[in-house]
């Protein structure tokens, strides 16, 4: 399913084959909607979900956290190709603060980065 021009539902879903409860589904759509577009706009190129929604074996599988945004659908770990996942943090965090995308979750690790809409401004390194 087709969740905006540059998205499809199934690069969400969860490494395990769970299948995606409904609820999960919209709140995957708004994540690409309201932040994972206009960050690709922000860089004119595309992006790869490295992970999406998470079943709960496959976050505990995986060494998610307990609580993570994964796990309902409100989260990616993303990579852009040819740009430094140090400069996609950058601008994440500045475009959760300036409100061009939601308040939520950064985290920026070595290879990829971390972006969520969890409502509230949370950062990390990993």
């Amino acid at each position: 399913m087709q969740l905006s021009d540059h998205f499809t539902l199934a690069e969400f879903e969860s490494a395990d084959g769970a299948p995606m409860p409904a609820e999960v589904a919209d709140n995957v759509r708004r994540l690409v909607v309201e932040a994972l577009e206009p960050l690709r706009a922000e860089f004119g190129k595309p992006i790869t979900i490295i992970s999406g929604w998470r079943s709960q074996e496959h976050n505990e599988a995986v060494g998610g956290a307990p609580g993570s945004q994964h796990l309902s659908g409100k989260a990616a770990d993303i990579r852009i190709n040819g740009v430094d996942p140090a400069v996609v943090a950058d601008a994440v965090d500045r475009l959760q603060r300036d409100g061009s995308i939601p308040k939520g979750g950064l985290g920026r690790y070595q290879t990829f980065t971390h972006v969520d809409i969890r409502g509230r401004l949370a950062r990390w390194s990993g």
